[in-house]
């Protein structure tokens, strides 16, 4: 295993996530990217892209990830990894597997939100979408117990 794919939504479950990608890049020796899929951009009736206060409350929400994923991304190259940090807008469910599969990735690494057996039989779940899409094995990172 040489390409690790880690997602990372920034929930409380974030560190422990990241904590075992270093672990595993670390001890496989591992090309490491490191994705955060951000909502697309929401939808508006006719050709304006909608009131100015919705575009620049996505656009501080879209730069915020790039700054926390460009930290995290130092991180992991102050422990000796090859790793990049990537962006991007659309539906984790079918974006997460997709760029794993263009980045060739051995192995996916995300978390699971823990929401409950009805959430996810009535909206579907982003990690079990993604083992179900997914070319590659998956690391499912527990939520962290309070």
């Amino acid at each position: 295993m040489k390409r690790l794919l880690v997602a990372l939504d920034f929930s409380a479950d974030t560190g422990g996530i990241v904590r075992i990608a270093i672990a595993l890049g670390r001890a496989l020796h591992a090309e490491v990217r490191l994705l955060h899929v951000a909502p697309p951009e929401p939808d508006f009736i006719g050709y304006d892209a909608g009131p100015p206060t919705v575009r620049q409350q996505a656009a501080a929400e879209y730069q915020e990830a790039r700054r926390e994923l460009h930290a995290l991304e130092r991180q992991f190259a102050s422990e000796g990894m090859m790793v990049d940090a990537l962006v991007i807008q659309g539906d984790p469910r079918q974006k997460i597997p997709a760029e794993a599969k263009e980045f060739r990735a051995d192995l996916i690494i995300l978390g699971a939100r823990g929401r409950g057996a009805v959430h996810e039989w009535l909206v579907g779940g982003v990690t079990s979408a993604v083992i179900k899409k997914a070319d590659c094995p998956v690391i499912v990172v527990p939520p962290r117990k309070e």
